[in-house]
């Protein structure tokens, strides 16, 4: 099998979308959208740049993305993407964390609204979504503070990652990152996951 994931993943849901995630599974912001019916005004807002966090008239909450403001974006983005199709790219994905540290430094941030954080069984996760899993080697939702360049090959197919490492992600030659280099991240991309299957544990927060 080559590499292999943690034995966790983790996922930070909102607390006021948690009874539609137990029903319907992790939706993508896309595939929300796509679900939702939403007038085209509330479609335009949520698929930009989301400055603030927006409640969606079913009463989901989608979250800012503070972290990647758009000029912040564009300095750090392959030749050919622009902030745009970043957004369209991460609209499209259901992302889990893979490192508990940095998990509970996102808890700390999220901490002005309630949270469900869910334990995940990565690897059970992954065989079910093998088509479309993939691993990034840096948290994609941030461009602040020296981001590092990004594009379409930040996102490797997990089966590539098992098997040579880092090697899709490097551009025009450059070397790879080292193969002991962890993934941050564990990527769904498509409408959703049925994530129930795979809970292993759940914790609530309150907001602070």
């Amino acid at each position: 099998m080559g590499r292999r994931l943690p034995a966790e993943a983790f996922h930070i849901a909102e607390a006021a979308n948690w009874l539609v995630i137990r029903r319907e599974g992790l939706l993508s912001t896309d595939a929300l959208l796509r679900r939702g019916g939403f007038a085209p005004e509330v479609e335009r807002r949520v698929r930009a740049y989301r400055a603030s966090g927006i409640d969606l008239p079913n009463g989901i909450h989608v979250r800012d993305q503070c972290p990647m403001p758009p000029a912040a974006l564009a300095r750090c983005l392959d030749a050919g993407l622009d902030p745009d199709d970043w957004y369209r790219l991460v609209n499209e994905c259901v992302f889990f964390w893979i490192d508990r540290e940095r998990v509970e430094r996102h808890l700390r941030a999220l901490q002005r609204r309630p949270q469900v954080l869910l334990t995940i069984d990565a690897e059970a996760l992954a065989e079910a979504y093998a088509e479309t899993a993939f691993v990034t080697p840096f948290n994609v939702g941030a461009a602040r503070r020296k981001p590092a360049r990004r594009g379409l090959r930040t996102f490797v197919p997990l089966a590539s990652w098992r098997r040579d490492g880092w090697a899709a992600e490097a551009v025009g030659g450059a070397r790879p990152r080292s193969p002991g280099h962890p993934p941050s991240e564990l990527v769904i991309r498509g409408g959703g996951v049925d994530v129930m299957r795979f809970v292993r544990a759940i914790r609530e927060h309150a907001a602070a």
